[in-house]
């Protein structure tokens, strides 16, 4: 461990920068710098390096500082960088230059437009290529985590051969001697923290028996090649599921350096969230529900002596055109679920294009944060969202600042705060309001001025208060997706009628807040035409330094 600790101080001297120095360990489910101790949150982004070519994407439109700088620019502090088995372990891909394998594909544009954004490349084989690309990112202060992606090179997934092991192009030993190379090839850079066992493992063959043999084996094959990693296993089922493991835990020792990963999209498991009857209430509460019975338990400590270990939501993404329904309901289901439980993430996708996917040279990305050209931004709506779930909520083993409750609304990635007129107001994550919220007392406090949020009335602002024993001042989280949170108010204080109706915050009038009657509650006042999701808010748990 000594000589260990010695090289990677060295190796900090040689490459200076947070991602060429930090050394990464797992700590219960927190991932944390060796060095300091204290927690860091991989938020990443993918990056494809595993298709036909087995050229990084996109080192044809721009320069790799470029793409490398627009990562950490846009508050990405580490990519998933793909790669295919066959790279390493065929003989007729092991002098294969960049050029070379572009050509094979009749991809001379490409190589044109190569030879003006890194003509330095062209004439690399194909794993100094990618060598090249991890040592761009450090450079950027970009950690890297490699990811096997297939075995033979394409487009993942389905019925394509590379699904489990023993399938026509996953052969498991020349699997283990893949990994094994990647991890010996970047034992001694520094920007590499972590490898990806395996991406999505499926199919007809797929089964629990298999899987503890084969992933216990690579991640034994990639610690013993380059312990300083961290080694991520996936599920089965797409990477959906790793129910097994709660009843029979793996039986690895180096338990300091194992985490786990999940693929969430708006299509996993089927087309629900397209559906124009659904009630996306009660479905975010199901779908979360399954999240969390089949993947996000690993964070916690469980029978079987089961041990905790951090969760990376290593794909999840959506149509950054904005324009697909499932998917802008999706995405605020699960940037609630990734606030509350504050995950490790990764991303689908940073390329605005493919050189080549399914047969078509130049293939639009449209998960992709860059367009096509990858000179603009898709949708700076979107990332700007992002950034509130970028820096962790929490630090567990930080002493500056104590624990508080933060009030986060996932459609706008946005806030709560007090305003200075006494209202409240929808403002940035780094400067939220300090909460206090206990369901039992129902009281919504905010910390720093001994006041609670009050429902004035039906369409009006939410208010600030000294008098928090009222009944328009007891806030109960409601609905199965227990993302509204909601007071209960006689209707004669707002139209003077007998009964009772629910409020809900709302913040469809951002910045402002407002408490509008509850939508989807249940089925019978869901209207089509009123979106819900505005009205989502999730008490987080935090101890984030506010700005």
């Amino acid at each position: 461990m000594l000589r260990i600790v010695v090289v990677v101080a060295l190796l900090c001297i040689i490459f200076p920068g947070p991602a060429s120095c930090v050394r990464l360990s797992t700590k219960s489910r927190w991932v944390v710098d060796e060095g300091s101790g204290s927690r860091v949150k991989l938020t990443c982004v993918n990056l494809v390096s595993h298709l036909e070519p087995m050229v990084t994407e996109g080192l044809d439109r721009q320069p790799l500082k470029y793409i490398a700088n627009a990562i950490a620019s846009r508050g990405f502090n580490c990519v998933r960088l793909t790669w295919a088995t066959y790279m390493v372990t065929k003989p007729e891909y092991g002098n294969l230059t960049v050029a070379a394998s572009l050509r094979s594909l009749n991809l001379t544009d490409a190589v044109s437009r190569m030879s003006v954004s890194n003509p330095d490349l062209l004439g690399l084989p194909l794993l100094e290529a990618y060598k090249e690309v991890v040592r761009g990112l450090g450079d950027a202060n970009i950690m890297v985590i490699l990811d096997n992606q297939v075995s033979k090179p394409q487009w993942c997934c389905g019925n394509d051969g590379n699904a489990f092991f023993g399938d026509d192009y996953f052969d498991p030993q020349e699997w283990l001697q893949g990994l094994t190379i990647m991890a010996s090839t970047f034992k001694d850079n520094p920007a590499v923290v972590g490898m990806s066992l395996r991406n999505e493992l499926r199919g007809p063959r797929s089964n629990p028996a298999d899987w503890y043999k084969y992933m216990q084996a690579g991640a034994k094959a990639v610690h013993a090649a380059n312990p300083g990693v961290i080694v991520i296993l996936s599920g089965l089922s797409y990477d959906t599921d790793l129910k097994f493991l709660a009843s029979n835990p793996i039986s690895l020792t180096f338990t300091d350096k194992i985490m786990y990963e999940l693929h969430w999209y708006s299509f996993t498991g089927g087309d629900a969230w397209e559906r124009s009857d659904v009630n996306v209430n009660r479905l975010c509460g199901s779908v979360t529900a399954r999240v969390n019975d089949h993947a996000a338990f690993v964070v916690r400590d469980g029978n079987n002596n089961f041990k905790a270990a951090p969760l990376f939501i290593s794909e999840f993404g959506i149509d950054e055109r904005g324009t697909r329904v499932k998917d802008n309901r999706y995405v605020n289901c699960f940037l609630a679920f990734a606030a509350e439980g504050d995950f490790e993430w990764a991303l689908w996708t940073l390329q605005g294009s493919y050189y080549l996917r399914n047969g078509r040279s130049d293939f639009e990305e449209t998960f992709g944060i860059l367009k096509a050209r990858w000179d603009e931004i898709r949708n700076p709506n979107f990332l700007a969202r992002l950034k509130s779930i970028q820096r962790p909520f929490q630090d567990p083993f930080s002493a500056e600042a104590g624990m508080y409750q933060m009030v986060y609304h996932p459609a706008s990635g946005l806030c709560l705060a007090a305003s200075e007129d006494g209202n409240l107001k929808l403002d940035s994550c780094d400067s939220p309001s300090s909460f206090t919220y206990k369901p039992s007392a129902g009281a919504l406090g905010v910390s720093e001025k001994s006041m609670c949020i009050s429902a004035q009335g039906d369409g009006m602002a939410a208010v600030l208060s000294t008098q928090c024993t009222h009944q328009n001042y007891t806030w109960q989280v409601v609905s199965d997706s227990k993302l509204q949170i909601a007071v209960t108010v006689p209707t004669s204080s707002v139209n003077g009628t007998a009964g009772q109706m629910q409020l809900c915050l709302d913040g469809k009038s951002s910045p402002q807040v407002l408490t509008n009657q509850c939508l989807c509650v249940a089925d019978s006042n869901c209207a089509k035409t009123e979106d819900v999701q505005m009205q989502w808010f999730k008490v987080v748990q935090s101890n984030r330094k506010r700005t």
